[in-house]
């Protein structure tokens, strides 16, 4: 049997490969050369074009027979952005905590899963490894493309783990069994760009913007339910494309994003948006890219083994929440159940992420109760 891997290590070296998304190459070569050894069969491939690709996916299986065991997640990071202290991509340790772009989000949970799984004689039973270099894109080459992958070979998980970072103040506080849908929109609204000093000679689609923006801040879509918070819609841009401050503008565009529950559906909202658009600017144009519908993973066995084991390493029972943005669970429920668990939340994405070492070898150790008990 191979020597267990040591889940910082690892991480340290995931990090110090660049992989903002659309992310390929270094990175999965290195998690093919710690899986390798530990008998998976890695299965890798490059799809897609700018802006959306080109990504890099892979599947990396062992064993067979019942039950099948997937983990999922993503190797490629958002841009680092300026104000690191050091290298955002050097995965150094300081005071204990493990500092670099993708410490928190997730790459510390894709090496404590390896290091999990290292201590772990090969069972007959199946184990994968799902991991895509576009989640934080729009993965258009992302994890739907490994669903098809999947289907094609007739390869289906009885379930699916997602180590996103979904704990909130400590470790194994709170498990995701469900995600919120996202839609962005964006509204142009036309107008006839002329001379400020001459407006009957223009049409200014400001005034006509400014409505439809009203509409939708008074929108209410629903008051969530027992699982889910209520939809939110939130305007996140207005534009116009004149830099000139005496120039009527020929357009207006404004941009939203809604997370909405599983009370409503990506088309209906854009729908909706679209009604009120067209009642308050005649003429308006909205378009739409929905990222994933709502989806909540019911009470089952996935559920008793993720919480019985965070109990067993921490001692505490945790949360079972649909909160905060959306995963890759928006396209594995159409596989089996699923739920993310993984690392304190609090750096994702900002300047200086990190997570502690104690937390990433004690999610390993939990990873590691989680795969005996399903294997059992």
């Amino acid at each position: 049997m191979p020597a267990a891997i040591d889940a910082v290590e690892l991480a340290q070296r995931l990090i110090r490969c660049p992989s903002v998304t659309p992310a390929r190459g270094e990175v999965f070569d290195v998690l093919e050369a710690a899986l390798t050894p530990l008998g998976f069969t890695v299965h890798r491939w490059v799809l897609g074009e700018p802006p959306d690709g080109p990504t890099e996916n892979m599947v990396a299986i062992r064993g067979d027979g019942g039950p099948h065991f997937g983990f999922a997640g993503h190797l490629d990071v958002v841009p680092p952005g300026e104000g690191w202290a050091a290298d955002a991509f050097a995965g150094d340790v300081t005071d204990g905590l493990l500092v670099g772009r993708g410490a928190n989000d997730m790459k510390s949970a894709i090496a404590a899963y390896v290091a999990a799984i290292s201590r772990l004689d090969a069972a007959a039973a199946t184990m994968s490894l799902l991991i895509t270099g576009d989640e934080e894109g729009y993965a258009t080459y992302g994890t739907p493309r490994i669903i098809d992958w999947l289907n094609e070979k007739q390869i289906r998980p009885d379930m699916i783990l997602i180590g996103e970072p979904t704990s909130v103040d400590r470790l194994g506080d709170t498990v995701k069994i469900g995600r919120r849908g996202s839609v962005n929109m964006w509204i142009e609204v036309p107008g006839v760009q002329g001379h400020v000093a001459y407006p009957h000679r223009a049409t200014n689609p400001v005034p006509a913007l400014a409505r439809v923006i009203a509409a939708l801040d008074a929108l209410h879509l629903d008051d969530g339910n027992e699982t889910f918070p209520p939809s939110n819609l939130e305007l996140t841009a207005i534009s116009t494309p004149t830099n000139a401050s005496n120039v009527i503008p020929g357009s207006a565009t404004a941009q939203l994003n809604i997370r909405f529950n599983n009370l409503q559906r990506g088309p209906d909202l854009v729908k909706l948006v679209g009604q009120i658009a067209e009642r308050e600017a005649p003429g308006s144009k909205v378009t739409a890219r929905i990222s994933g519908e709502a989806f909540l993973t019911p009470p089952g066995p996935l559920y008793d083994v993720v919480v019985a084991a965070i109990e067993e390493e921490t001692g505490q029972k945790p949360e079972l929440s649909t909160s905060g943005g959306t995963s890759d669970g928006r396209f594995l429920i159409q596989l089996c159940p699923v739920v993310d668990f993984g690392l304190p939340n609090a750096t994702m994405h900002k300047v200086g992420e990190c997570a502690a070492v104690d937390d990433i070898e004690a999610l390993s150790r939990i990873y590691e109760r989680i795969v005996r008990k399903v294997l059992a």
